[in-house]
């Protein structure tokens, strides 16, 4: 559910999700059986339920191609017309490892073993489960539809019966590779992503955002604009700024400080390493080790690379002693910190091994939670708005069954986190159980200009910290109590959100964040000493000009512009010249007509306050 704000509070339970999780895990269970109809020996790995569809990965003796989709479709819409019934079976985990040994499926066998000791093992069943036979084939043939079954280890949820989904409404997208477990060591495997829904027509806007979606993409329109790139000489998950897209981040950069300053935090800086024992004190290295990069030896010491800013705010903190007179402290930084991700992992800005977080720390106390959130809140609201961001779906995840903290001191972050929201009048989903072992959060996801959701702003409230670390302030009735300790991301990361950005604007950015702002556009040689004075003259007013002097013909040079997403443009001819004007072409309103300079820079610096388009 997307909320506009503001509107009331409404907590919203969404079936429908609920609905489409199981067609879409049925689906993948079905492709399966398909792939392992048509093409004898295959073995199966996984295929989880997506965001917007499922996938499956094969051990397939064949290469699958992009032609093969359709035939797999085909198999899997007769599967779904049969109506089979779909039966969840509790089994025993010696009997089900003789059972997959005979089948001959190594992966199912490694799923098996993954499971922990003691937890219920299941497996579902395309067909009816009573004519199975530990040494028969996954697919029995279709001669024999009476005793036509399939079934993986999973557990769940499916629909009741394969005609429970649409024939029409499902479809198999594209292939990959992918290794086993995401270990580049172990087997890569084909994997075939699919999308499903309820209806043909959800389908086909679906597929129709989908299209639109690959026009975006900010991997090819960040090629195209020279806005950014990663250089896998340096390693992968490494990006690169380019001057154009430098010059976004910088507009990104002077925007966050002031917002910030206005809000009255302080920033800071702190390293990009610290000693190995900050990381265990903070509990990231038990909780998070596997997100780490190793750590490196100096002087017979281990220090770590950051994945997190948290622990670098707190020793600030517990530099100096603090009274409640002090609280709350509002600390912000854009601060890089390296995580481990595997290669098969990454993917353009939206997944990399380094990035700059837009973090804040909030030292208060706990009468003060309420009042803290609401600010994030209303911070979050207007910088999103600024980037022109202004649907939400927000979500409230509560406390989970492994947690730390008193029942009391959950209950007052929770009760904050629920007041805020309702101040600010916003819709909001409640996740029961979804909190962090720490403390409650919100998450908000921000709507793009085609509709997708993305996860950025997060708020989190933190017991857990301060415990650690001991912190303290002095109370009013001079005892020394913990303060509380409020996580939030605004952007999230600097990287993924100008990924987004891109996305959003398809890579035309509103004139504020353009990183040319201005191209002047001289028509022959002669004019060209009189555009390099209006580019200083632009230049001083604070605007991004280039001139360029390519020497080609007009039309190109107007052309080029618009291939580069330029806003603005002006001609520059003779007549131009005679009286210190420019002819201005804007890509959103097309001819402005004849300008004085100064009259462009006017309207200009007014479009780039308000942070709307010309």
């Amino acid at each position: 559910m997307v909320s506009s704000l503001p509107q009331s509070q409404e907590q919203v339970k969404n079936q429908d999700s609920q609905k489409l999780k199981r067609i879409r895990h049925t689906c993948a269970h079905i492709m399966a059986m398909a792939v392992q109809e048509i093409w004898k020996g295959t073995h199966v790995a996984i295929g989880p339920v997506t965001e917007t569809g499922f996938f499956y990965d094969f051990d397939c003796p064949v290469s699958i191609t992009p032609d093969d989709l359709s035939k797999i479709e085909a198999s899997m819409r007769r599967i779904i017309k049969k109506n089979l019934p779909i039966i969840r079976e509790e089994v025993k985990r010696e009997e089900i490892r003789s059972e997959i040994t005979a089948l001959d499926e190594p992966y199912k066998l490694d799923i098996l073993n993954r499971i922990p000791e003691g937890e219920i093992i299941t497996r579902y069943y395309i067909g009816s489960p009573d004519t199975a036979k530990p040494d028969s084939s996954l697919f029995v043939a279709e001669t024999l539809p009476a005793k036509q079954y399939w079934w993986d280890l999973c557990a769940g949820p499916h629909v009741h019966f394969t005609g429970e989904i649409n024939p029409n409404a499902f479809a198999l997208l594209n292939l990959a590779g992918a290794y086993w477990q995401g270990d580049e060591t172990k087997p890569q495997l084909q994997r075939i992503y699919g999308t499903a829904w309820e209806t043909k027509e959800e389908l086909q806007a679906y597929l129709k955002q989908t299209e639109e979606a690959l026009r975006r993409d900010h991997r090819k329109i960040g090629q195209e604009l020279n806005l950014f790139s990663i250089q896998e000489e340096a390693g992968g998950g490494l990006v690169f700024w380019h001057p154009k897209g430098a010059a976004i981040r910088y507009q990104i950069e002077d925007y966050w400080r002031k917002a910030h300053l206005d809000a009255d935090y302080q920033l800071l800086y702190t390293p990009h390493v610290a000693n190995l024992d900050l990381w265990k004190t903070s509990g990231h290295y038990d909780f998070y080790r596997e997100s780490m990069f190793d750590s490196m030896d100096i002087e017979k010491q281990a220090y770590q690379i950051k994945p997190m800013n948290c622990p670098f705010h707190v020793l600030t903190y517990k530099n100096q002693p603090h009274s409640y007179r002090e609280l709350p402290l509002r600390w912000a930084e854009l601060g890089t910190v390296y995580r481990y991700e595997r290669s098969g992992a990454l993917h353009g800005l939206m997944r990399v091994r380094g990035f700059t977080q837009d973090d804040a720390h909030i030292f208060c106390l706990p009468n003060q939670i309420a009042n803290e959130i609401l600010g994030v809140l209303n911070l979050t609201e207007k910088i999103l708005s600024d980037f022109g961001f202004q649907n939400y779906e927000v979500n409230l995840s509560t406390r989970p069954n492994k947690s730390v903290g008193e029942d009391e001191v959950w209950e007052l972050a929770t009760d904050a986190l629920v007041s805020a929201l309702n101040t600010k009048g916003w819709k909001y989903v409640v996740d029961e159980g979804g909190g962090a072992f720490y403390g409650p959060k919100i998450d908000i996801k921000i709507q793009d200009a085609i509709g997708r959701l993305w996860q950025c702003s997060t708020i989190q409230v933190d017991f857990n910290l301060p415990e650690r670390f001991d912190m303290e302030y002095v109370a009013a009735d001079g005892i020394k109590k913990l303060p509380i300790m409020i996580h939030r991301a605004i952007f999230g990361s600097l990287e993924r959100f100008f990924g987004i950005l891109i996305e959003n604007y398809a890579g035309d950015f509103p004139l504020w964040l353009a990183p040319i702002q201005v191209r002047l556009l001289p028509v022959s040689d002669e004019v060209l000493g009189y555009a390099e004075t209006v580019a200083q003259d632009l230049k001083k007013a604070g605007l991004r000009v280039e001139v360029d002097n390519t020497s080609e013909r007009l039309g190109k040079l107007i052309r080029t512009a618009e291939v580069e997403k330029i806003p603005v443009f002006g001609v520059v001819g003779k007549r131009e010249v005679e009286t210190n004007t420019l002819s201005v072409r804007t890509r959103k309103s097309g001819d402005l007509g004849v300008l004085d300079v100064s009259d462009l820079i006017s309207r200009l610096q007014e479009v780039i306050l308000a942070k709307t388009v010309i």
